[in-house]
């Protein structure tokens, strides 16, 4: 009798976990892979000036993509076909290549006064 039971618990936890074990989903079913993120900046409260926000950026490493991306939060990039000289902070974002519109911003934001607090 014990023999009997063994064996029938044995065959159910066997089953169970063969029920366990379901098929792969379809291509289209995958759930979407997890991917490291890019390192962003913090984000710039939005309560404070344009020329804070971008003077925020300022303290992120020079010369960076996290600078640029800095800048591009508070200000984004609408590049046109053909961009004329920046003639305000405003105008960098007109500019498509990205070490030039860092080059922009740098050049504008460091000419703002600094603010106390």
């Amino acid at each position: 009798m014990i023999v009997k039971v063994l064996l029938v618990l044995g065959a159910l936890l066997t089953a169970t976990s063969a029920f366990a074990q379901t098929a792969p989903p379809a291509d289209g079913d995958k759930p979407p892979a997890a991917q490291a993120k890019p390192r962003t900046p913090a984000p710039v409260s939005s309560s404070k000036s344009i020329a804070e926000r971008l003077q925020a950026c300022l303290k992120t490493d020079d010369e960076t993509k996290y600078r640029l991306d800095c800048y591009d939060a508070v200000i984004a990039p609408k590049p046109r076909p053909k961009p004329a000289a920046a003639k305000g902070v405003m105008d960098c974002r007109f500019i498509k290549e990205e070490d030039e519109r860092l080059t922009c911003f740098n050049g504008f934001t460091e000419q703002i006064p600094k603010f106390t607090h």
